[in-house]
């Protein structure tokens, strides 16, 4: 049975990976992710049904329009694919759990957020609104199902936790930290918080070291400089995805 899910999940994140190429296009540009329909940016024809198919049309058309022959970004097939890959992870990670919707959901909204901030240095509140209104009632789901209420209270304090520790940076130095940022910690504060307090602060704390290692190797290679704006969306997205995977392993020998 676990296979079956598993599977589910992995087609379900290539048709999710594919709609996220439409929002992280479209939401920065404050455009309606529903209408119209997926089109060429270069030339404006809508996409075919046969052209639509996620990794596998990109690869089939060698990466360019039918219809004008311009080049379509690897970023396409690669978000298509990175969302496959992590919706079965995760899925095989839960199992058979009420919680799993919840975490599909955050996964998919940190895939967008990292995504949209590394192109566009922002964190759009679109986004966020989406993952706070999604993942309260999926969190309330196993609460229901398995009498988990201090788990679902726990959420609610990881993401004040969260919230809170990143404001105060926040007014402390303002450049430094945008509330995009801000508001994005308070929902992996929400979701990690689920799992423990201590999920939320691990998340946090791998968040900022990627964060501080990835700045040092873009400075570093003159990537970026000193005086420029990094990213820290992708950095907290990377910390949140490996305190999913890995956090209650590193606790329970953090504990010993």
């Amino acid at each position: 049975m676990l296979g079956v899910i598993v599977t589910l999940c992995a087609v379900l994140g290539l048709l999710v990976g594919s709609f996220l190429n439409v929002v992280i296009h479209r939401v920065p540009r404050k455009e309606s992710v529903v209408s119209p329909p997926s089109h060429c940016p270069s030339c404006g024809t809508q996409i075919a049904v046969r052209d639509n198919l996620p990794v596998v049309s990109w690869v089939l058309l060698r990466g360019r329009c039918r219809a004008c022959a311009e080049p379509i970004s690897a970023r396409y097939p690669l978000i298509e694919a990175l969302t496959g890959v992590l919706f079965a992870a995760v899925a095989i990670h839960f199992g058979r759990v009420w919680e799993l919707p919840a975490f599909l959901v955050f996964t998919a909204c940190l895939i967008a957020v990292a995504f949209i901030d590394l192109e566009h240095f922002i964190v759009p509140n679109r986004i966020v609104t989406v993952a706070l209104f999604l993942g309260i009632p999926a969190l309330l789901l196993p609460a229901a199902a398995d009498h988990r209420w201090d788990d679902f209270r726990g959420a609610l304090v990881g993401a004040l936790l969260g919230l809170g520790m990143l404001l105060a940076i926040h007014l402390v130095n303002p450049r430094g930290m945008g509330m995009g940022d801000v508001k994005l910690a308070g929902i992996l504060g929400l979701y990690l918080g689920f799992l423990g307090v201590r999920y939320v602060l691990l998340g946090l704390f791998l968040g900022f070291l990627l964060g501080s290692v990835g700045g040092i190797l873009l400075i570093a290679t003159k990537i970026r400089s000193r005086k420029d704006h990094i990213p820290f969306a992708p950095f907290l997205a990377a910390g949140a995805m490996l305190t999913v995977f890995i956090g209650h392993g590193f606790l329970d020998w953090y504990g010993r």
